[in-house]
């Protein structure tokens, strides 16, 4: 099993999500989050006071498949649906995880995703 996490830019949602219901992923979990990376943000002028605005906006993507191949499926969707070619495009990163169990029933491992 793996656990996928993407960060994604605010206006990609809609395209990442759709991508992922194409090839049959439903089962996702998505937060606003804040963060800085190559970009380093930009500075306004706020009340008369310079500002350092260096955490930008994002959306985090988070989603656990069963198989390698339905990773590789899952990261492949992403970057085609979040790719501008530009920083700030987002990072996936990829865990193994070791069980799962789904509170209501006590399943545990696939039977649980």
């Amino acid at each position: 099993m793996k656990k996928i996490e993407a960060i994604v830019r605010p206006e990609k949602y809609e395209d990442v999500k759709d991508a992922l219901n194409a090839i049959d992923i439903h089962g996702i979990t998505v937060y606003e989050v804040m963060g800085c990376g190559a970009q380093k943000g930009w500075t306004e002028v706020v009340r008369g006071n310079t500002v350092d605005i260096n955490l930008l906006p994002k959306i985090k993507f988070e989603i656990v498949v069963t198989t390698d191949e339905c990773a590789q499926k899952t990261i492949d969707a992403i970057v085609r649906a979040a790719g501008t070619q530009a920083p700030g495009d987002g990072k996936i990163f990829i865990y193994d995880l070791s069980d799962v169990v789904r509170i209501r029933t006590g399943e545990r491992g696939d039977d649980a995703i």
